[in-house]
């Protein structure tokens, strides 16, 4: 829950914009004093936006400061609204985030964020959505420093862009031992011990099985689940979930236990755990939930990569898909210590998944900034590898993490760019493959998943295709049924896009025409003109957008009969209305159902 605190008018209508705009995330917090409405809203919030100046806050909140990982973030927003200022909190309590989105909803508003990381766009290790132990703070100051500091992984983890001076240790830039006063990140799921400048990140690797008996506490899972980690020198902060049989779903224990570990619980069909080969098999939980193992083969599914979990498991306690994803046991079962003299009632064992590659194939939009959407923003910023067309590439460079490695290459390289994108997630990397409006839409996604395996994860970002954008500027012309066609047969035979073409006009659909005409293509586009007229009036409305939402958009609204082909070019979509669409005060609109139509 978020806080709201104001002293005078002008701030109070700020904060009532804040509310109405987040009305299931904000409580406003007013007298008897501000003092009063401060020291609650601050013992009982996550965060605070305190519409006062920043000399007040700071006095206000200085006496209820405790911890850093415990406070809440506050941002403190100026009489005029002219800045949000983070000043508390920043990365644990969230502020900078908060900030940023303050301005967003008080147009004019500028965030300020002083952090010195984000002032200079070094990730902080504490934002990476990975905990983070140790020395953070002197680790953070030795990149921020340009010092080498070498990065020791167990392996190589999808993780966003690190600068330049963070290298992998033994890499042919010679970090082989600590850096700069000894800084040194780790990225491990294993208990170390840490010097005085070093820091690990945990990554999401360990997945813990329980089998219980009805009844179990969660003391006693959590208790077991703890021990059988400390014994195994693995870090619980790299725990994702804790896994069962179905018929455990609903079990209070089990359930309680996770959410006191901030994790899911995970279940399985007892069919599935029992095609698992484990180590320990027994003859209890067969009896009992129709399996032979509970914690063994819960935690071997969970820990394998979701696309290997039909896949065989061994002996070894390796599960294997058809593409060497890994679930490794590496913790037997183990049995909970009986307490106060009552039979043990919980089983444990944890198993280890490997890292995979991540790609992210991202949608820019149409051209304009402000429709590059805050989803595609957190991509560009998650990606250590950015791989796109040359111009598309220099539209978003200025969002890119330094250290980013870019790969760029220029038009007509499509299937080159894909493959690459696919390699370098295969290779472990976090990757962000861009394309113009939305990347599945006559764009990267599809070259990009026609290579990708189940090796790999794969997250699709949707943009604002062209389509939606043209149809924004001319009013509502896919206000119904509404079908996207390309003219470009340079790798869809002509006959076979006629034929499409056909389909449309017969069934008397709105169509839109993306690349209509080039130089060497200037025949396609009078051609299925053409084949549309057979079946609508010269009358019938067309829309020509060209450089939707760029600084020389293009528009304009004619007829079906009048629209001049010489006009279109390979950066216009034309949009052809069906036997409903009307020109109606300049806008070109498709009813959403006919009836009001004369």
């Amino acid at each position: 829950m978020i806080g709201l605190i104001s002293a005078t008018a002008a701030g109070a209508a700020a904060r009532d914009r804040l509310a109405a705009a987040w009305p299931d995330r904000t409580r406003v917090y007013e007298g008897p004093g501000v003092r009063e409405a401060v020291t609650r809203a601050f013992g009982e919030c996550d965060q605070l936006v305190c519409f006062l100046a920043t000399g007040a806050t700071v006095r206000l909140l200085a006496p209820l400061l405790a911890d850093k990982t415990d406070d809440p973030g506050v941002v403190c927003v100026d009489e005029a609204q002219q800045h949000a200022v983070s000043l508390l909190g920043g990365h644990a309590g969230g502020a900078n985030e908060l900030a940023r989105a303050v301005a967003d909803v008080l147009s004019g508003c500028r965030p300020v964020v002083t952090t010195a990381t984000d002032a200079v766009g070094v990730p902080g290790l504490d934002t990476l959505g990975w905990p983070v132990e140790g020395a953070v703070a002197a680790v953070s100051r030795a990149l921020l420093d340009g010092a080498t500091v070498p990065v020791r992984a167990d392996a190589r983890w999808p993780l966003p862009a690190l600068p330049p001076n963070a290298v992998p240790a033994g890499s042919a830039h010679g970090a082989q031992g600590a850096g700069a006063d000894g800084a040194t990140l780790w990225v491990t799921d294993k208990v170390i011990p840490l010097g005085r400048a070093e820091a690990v990140l945990r990554p999401p690797s360990l997945a813990v099985g329980v089998g219980a008996s009805r009844g179990v506490t969660a003391d006693e899972v959590l208790l077991l689940v703890e021990e059988t980690l400390d014994e195994a020198g693995l870090s619980v902060r790299s725990v994702t979930e804790l896994a069962t049989v179905d018929a455990k779903a609903n079990e209070p224990g089990l359930l309680a236990a996770a959410e006191r570990l901030g994790v899911p619980l995970r279940t399985y069909p007892a069919e599935a755990l029992s095609a698992v080969e484990v180590p320990n098999p027994s003859d209890a939980p067969r009896a009992a939930v129709g399996t032979p193992s509970v914690a063994e083969a819960a935690a071997l599914l969970a820990a394998a990569p979701r696309a290997a979990t039909a896949g065989v498991v061994t002996t070894s306690g390796h599960a294997r898909d058809g593409h060497g994803g890994l679930g490794e046991l590496v913790v037997p079962k183990t049995k909970s210590a009986p307490i106060d003299g009552s039979p043990a009632m919980a089983t444990a064992a944890v198993a280890r998944r490997g890292p995979r590659g991540r790609l992210a194939v991202v949608g820019l939009g149409p051209g304009a900034r402000d429709l590059v959407t805050p989803r595609a923003r957190e991509e560009l910023r998650r990606a250590s590898v950015l791989v796109g067309l040359d111009q598309y590439v220099d539209q978003i460079r200025d969002l890119l993490r330094p250290g980013t490695r870019v790969v760029e290459s220029g038009l007509g390289a499509e299937e080159e760019r894909a493959r690459t994108a696919v390699a370098e997630a295969r290779a472990g990397h976090a990757v962000a493959l861009i394309g113009s409006g939305d990347a599945g839409v006559y764009a990267m996604a599809s070259p990009a998943l026609a290579e990708a395996s189940d090796d790999i994860d794969v997250v699709g970002v949707p943009g604002v295709t062209a389509a939606l954008a043209a149809a924004a500027i001319l009013g509502a012309p896919l206000g119904h049924d509404h079908v996207s066609i390309s003219l470009s047969d340079l790798h869809t035979p002509w006959e076979v896009i006629e034929r499409r073409v056909r389909a449309a006009a017969e069934a008397d659909i709105v169509v839109t025409f993306y690349n209509p005409r080039s130089r060497g293509r200037d025949w396609q586009l009078p051609k299925a003109l053409g084949i549309l007229a057979e079946h609508r009036e010269g009358r019938t409305p067309v829309g020509v957008v060209r450089g939707a939402t760029r600084p020389d958009e293009y528009a304009t609204l004619t007829t079906l009969a009048e629209l001049a082909p010489e006009s279109v070019d390979m950066m216009t979509v034309v949009t052809v209305g069906n036997t409903a669409t009307r020109e109606i005060a300049g806008r070109m609109v498709t009813p959403r159902g006919y009836r009001w139509q004369a």
